[in-house]
């Protein structure tokens, strides 16, 4: 869906982890940065451990010049990750984290 189709329903009252995933990751897309920060961080509001926001979340800091920031998302998803048992999720953001520490 797109960005505006997905803020629609958002105007409309709906509002979960799914809707607010796929909106924060329209918006980083879209390079939307800001925009896409504030969903993804909404999105973990309602499950803090979800493996794919958390990934894309550390994405938008790191691609918004926050190195800092995405380093401590990325370290957050990688625990939560394989606490979860998604391993690929925790790969994918282990090599992420391993090219913002170089």
């Amino acid at each position: 869906m797109n960005i505006k189709a997905l803020q629609k329903l958002l105007d409309q009252g709906q509002d979960n982890l799914l809707l607010r995933f796929g909106l924060g990751q329209a918006l980083l897309k879209d390079n939307q940065l800001t925009g896409a920060i504030t969903h993804l961080e909404k999105a973990l509001e309602f499950d803090p451990a979800h493996s794919a926001s958390l990934k894309l979340l550390g994405k938008a800091y790191a691609t918004n010049g926050d190195s800092d920031k995405a380093i401590e998302i990325y370290t957050k998803g990688i625990e939560q990750a394989e606490q979860k048992g998604d391993i690929q999720a925790a790969k994918e953001m282990k090599v992420f984290l391993k090219r913002l520490l170089k």
